[in-house]
């Protein structure tokens, strides 16, 4: 490349190019000069990013922060598959290789999270004086390779007064941030 992509100033002697480490493309020093730690390549010391990518690769980072310990830990959930009547009662987390959604209860399921083609945090009501509705659930839609078609997923937190509710409300913000930025860096 012979010019920035970003402002489409020329390279030369004192305009030198550099390239954004999350997407690769050429940038003078000046539309490229943020240096942002960058996890998902395994990239341990901040590198060069341009802005665009800055910003996904801070959202990133507040994620692996705050939420992705929460995804891995796991939830307490009544499950229901496909065209089932009866949900079952399982534990929904997140493989240690970011991988997968494990579903452990009576039966076992895992599911390639690159296989998940929409995710729906379901809600309900909004609370007296404004605010935002609470989760309590999510679908999910997958293919399962080798077969056609969708299989859906439906999650519902437990209806109870303790702990377990809570935890299984912060898993589904988790995930449905995560699930956002998944698309976002698709787009990128």
């Amino acid at each position: 490349c012979r010019r920035c992509m970003q402002c489409d100033a020329k390279f030369d002697f004192l305009t030198r190019k550099h390239h954004c480490r999350r997407c690769g493309k050429c940038f003078c020093d000046r539309c490229c000069s943020q240096k942002v730690p960058l996890r998902r390549m395994c990239f341990v010391d901040p590198v060069r990013q341009c802005a665009e990518c800055a910003l996904v690769s801070h959202k990133e980072a507040e994620f692996y922060d705050k939420q992705l310990k929460v995804l891995l830990s796991g939830a307490t959930f009544l499950v229901t598959l496909g065209n089932s009547e009866k949900p079952e009662t399982m534990i929904c987390r997140l493989s240690s290789n970011q991988r997968y959604l494990f579903l452990d209860g009576h039966s076992h399921y895992e599911i390639e999270i690159v296989h998940i083609s929409t995710v729906q945090l379901l809600t309900e009501g909004f609370p007296p004086g404004g605010g935002n509705a609470r989760a309590t659930g999510m679908f999910l839609q997958y293919t399962v390779p080798g077969t056609e078609g969708v299989t859906q997923l439906k999650l519902t937190a437990v209806e109870d007064a303790n702990v377990g509710r809570r935890q299984a409300v912060a898993w589904l913000v988790a995930m449905h941030k995560a699930a956002k930025l998944l698309y976002e860096s698709r787009d990128q």
